[in-house]
């Protein structure tokens, strides 16, 4: 038995309700409801805005800073190899087994109890906003996104992932790039045409070996990837074009428009950016957040993935159970315990910012 046992109970108690209904990005309405439900069974009062739900502590005071607690409650979708119910929570051997368990449902309850916890305190320094939001793992404009501007102005935030519970003070961005690759057709048994394709394994081999100048304290290099290609009609046919795409991890060291610049001067296939909004993220060492982490010894990284983060404007950590290696994989579980532990350290941080 631990200090917040009942809590510990609450916070496997919805997991599981919210791991058997399904919570697809774009898809989230009843999960949405159920939290909404759950709030407003503690006594707290909510707000929602499409499938977005949150609410603020009890006294809220416009003069005191104010701190944002984030999780989304969307999921990708199973992958073929479950050999499970991806939509039946079962607990075996200290697991909990189920689809968003890690990913991030996990961090997402034991958010939730953290807020009710502190909801009815009458002294804080500071206001505490919990946010529980939908399209984290599409980065859709329908999730955080969309309510940013309805919340009171944020002076930083907590945002809920697996992260082991270690604090995560940077994480890179993201820019997804559509690639084209022009040549001139002709036929294959004679002398003629360009190929497409050798044009763009000339501009794929660079972005497999292109260093940048600068590199991140925190986050390392910027990390390029091809991960699609397409071209061709039929096998006697020189292709004319090859399209690809391309995975780019962005760092704090550059903002994705300075990356995509950079890009542009060096290869020669037209590029076009689905987004340059998922820009990377990073916190100062003397914030009162890291500071108050590194108090309690949680260990500090730079994060390679992407989160709501991406989407803030003001400082924020990356911070929660369960293990980002099992995210989005086959039979995906978080330990229960780390639940416990996660209420626990979300307390101890936010007590320790007092």
């Amino acid at each position: 038995m631990t200090q917040y046992t009942q809590q510990l109970n609450n916070a496997v108690n919805l997991l599981k309700k919210l791991i058997t209904t399904p919570s697809l990005s774009k898809q989230e309405d009843e999960t949405a409801s159920i939290i909404a439900e759950y709030l407003v069974h503690n006594g707290i009062s909510v707000k929602r805005h499409l499938n977005n739900v949150w609410c603020a502590n009890y006294v809220f005071d416009t003069s005191k800073p104010t701190i944002l607690l984030n999780s989304h409650h969307d999921t990708v979708k199973p992958n073929k190899g479950y050999t499970r119910d991806p939509f039946e929570p079962t607990i075996e051997n200290g697991k909990l087994f189920g689809l968003g368990s890690n990913d991030a449902g996990g961090a997402l309850v034991s958010l939730i109890e953290t807020f009710i916890h502190f909801y009815a305190e009458q002294d804080l320094p500071y206001n505490i906003i919990l946010a529980c939001t939908a399209e984290e793992e599409v980065s859709g404009t329908n999730g955080i996104a969309s309510i940013l501007d309805k919340l009171p102005k944020i002076d930083m935030a907590i945002v809920g992932e697996p992260t082991s519970l270690d604090m995560a003070v940077a994480e890179k961005g993201l820019m997804v790039l559509d690639c084209l690759a022009k040549g001139k057709s002709g036929h294959a048994a004679r002398e003629e045409g360009e190929n497409a394709i050798y044009n763009a394994i000339k501009d794929i081999e660079w972005f497999s070996s292109f260093q940048y100048e600068k590199e991140s304290k925190t986050l390392g290099r910027i990390k390029m990837t091809t991960t699609l290609i397409e071209a061709g009609t039929q096998h006697n046919v020189v292709p004319d074009h090859c399209e690809f795409v391309v995975d780019v991890r962005t760092t704090d060291v550059y903002s994705n428009e300075e990356t995509l610049k950079i890009i542009k001067q060096h290869v020669k296939a037209d590029i076009n950016a689905r987004t340059t909004r998922l820009n990377p993220s990073g916190i100062d060492d003397d914030h009162v957040l890291v500071k108050a982490g590194k108090t309690i010894e949680l260990k500090a990284y730079g994060s390679p993935t992407l989160s709501d983060q991406a989407h803030m404007d003001f400082p924020s950590i990356k911070l929660g159970p369960g293990d980002s290696a099992r995210s989005h994989t086959a039979n995906e579980f978080i330990f229960v315990d780390q639940i416990n532990k996660s209420i626990e350290t979300y307390i101890k941080l936010l007590t320790e910012i007092l």
